[in-house]
């Protein structure tokens, strides 16, 4: 809970005015702190450089209360997206269902390096204006390297390893280390603690042996996986069949190179990861309810942790659906909100995110959902100590968010 006085305050009107001369006080139509609404009357003080003073009733605050339309939010969390991808914009078009979409991605080349670089520096400043202060941000490539290295956002850099059979795992591997290496290296020494982990891109992607080495490689670091973006998925395990033979034709693969496990993809390769990671779970569009409780006993059992990460915008741009919403509240799975890229959605707001899910789920509380996009993917990414709520001595960034969720512009 964030203070009211700071510690071993007199407490009194005459030096609380004092004291607070040089804080900006915010006061807005609701202030959200991370975790609830406050009360009406309440006013946000903070420092010139973004830390978090502490919330005071509006009559004690004083002189030089800012009134502002909207909701006051720390800093929003965007869990998924693909900068890289950002020369994507408006080149695949919408409700192409997922096996078109993916065979347009990777056949769609040949784009100026130079463009890649002006539309990756777009996309970031879109993020940083609309109030997102962290990113768990996948890449092939270290294509974002200099955008991220004077970034005012935080990232978490998901390297992503793709890796269709075991003969080329060792080769895979290195490949996508030399660039998690660079991108380290590179964003080292900062003033915002950036970080890098390899992860795998989808059940679809990634051999047996490519999954064991990304085990031993990750261990209790964060990590994402693409799932169940699409009921061939499931059939591609149990059969060896499906959509997914023409995406792999695409690379010369002209049946599955994957073992017939007769499960579902999440239940064939969740048990190749046991060493304490946080798996962000991507997407889940057509995720059963079966599964959802198997993945959580699993995690569980095994000492993982689950984080189901919601890009309706995506899901309705790529499939026209929405993810099953309900069945994962059921289950009490940890929900945050994610943009997907620009090859995938008309834009990079959070504020947008929350707004789709308002539309298709007009029952869920505004407070649930600010809870997603802040606290929740605070602590899903492990920052939560720094960011995510309105906490003394926290910079969690301040956000203004309208009423109706249409847009979000960053305070501080």
């Amino acid at each position: 809970m964030p203070a009211k006085y700071p510690d071993n305050f007199p407490g009194t009107d005459i030096f609380w005015d004092f004291y607070s001369m040089g804080l900006r006080k915010l006061k807005a139509n609701r202030i959200f702190d991370g975790y609830r609404f406050l009360d009406h009357d309440t006013v946000l003080l903070v420092q010139d450089d973004g830390t978090i003073e502490g919330i005071v009733p509006a009559a004690e605050a004083g002189e030089g209360i800012e009134e502002l339309k909207g909701i006051l939010s720390p800093g929003l969390i965007n869990a998924h997206c693909h900068l890289e991808l950002c020369h994507l914009k408006n080149v695949i078009p919408p409700h192409t269902g997922l096996i078109d979409f993916l065979c347009s991605v990777v056949t769609k080349r040949g784009f100026p390096a130079d463009f890649i670089q002006a539309e990756i520096e777009k996309g970031e400043k879109e993020m940083f204006d609309n109030g997102i202060i962290a990113v768990g941000d996948i890449g092939n490539t270290a294509d974002t390297l200099d955008v991220k290295a004077k970034s005012q956002i935080r990232w978490q850099n998901f390297v992503e390893v793709l890796g269709f059979t075991d003969e080329k795992a060792d080769e895979n591997i290195r490949h996508y280390q030399d660039v998690a290496n660079t991108l380290r290296e590179a964003l080292s020494g900062l003033a915002l603690p950036h970080r890098t982990s390899l992860v795998p891109h989808a059940p679809y992607s990634i051999s047996p042996r490519t999954f064991e080495q990304i085990n031993q490689l990750t261990a209790n670091q964060v990590i994402s996986i693409h799932n169940q973006e699409h009921p061939a998925e499931n059939e591609l395990y149990q059969t060896g069949g499906g959509e997914y033979l023409r995406f792999f034709s695409i690379f010369g693969i002209h049946q599955s190179p994957f073992p017939v496990t007769g499960l579902s993809s999440i239940r064939s390769v969740l048990p190749h990861f046991n060493n304490g990671q946080t798996i962000f779970l991507i997407h889940n569009t057509f995720m059963p309810e079966e599964d959802i409780i198997w993945a959580n006993e699993y995690a569980a059992a095994n000492g993982l942790e689950l984080v189901y990460c919601l890009c309706i915008n995506a899901n309705l741009y790529i499939e026209n659906k929405v993810p099953p919403v309900d069945l994962f509240m059921k289950h009490d799975c940890r929900l945050v909100l994610g943009t997907d890229s620009y090859s995938s959605n008309w834009q990079l707001s959070i504020a947008k995110e929350m707004q789709s899910l308002r539309q298709h789920f007009p029952y869920l509380p505004d407070e649930t959902i600010l809870q997603w996009a802040t606290s929740s993917g605070a602590r899903s990414l492990q920052w939560e100590n720094e960011l995510g709520s309105f906490e003394k001595g926290k910079k969690p960034g301040i956000v203004l968010i309208s009423d109706d969720f249409e847009k979000a512009e960053r305070i501080l």
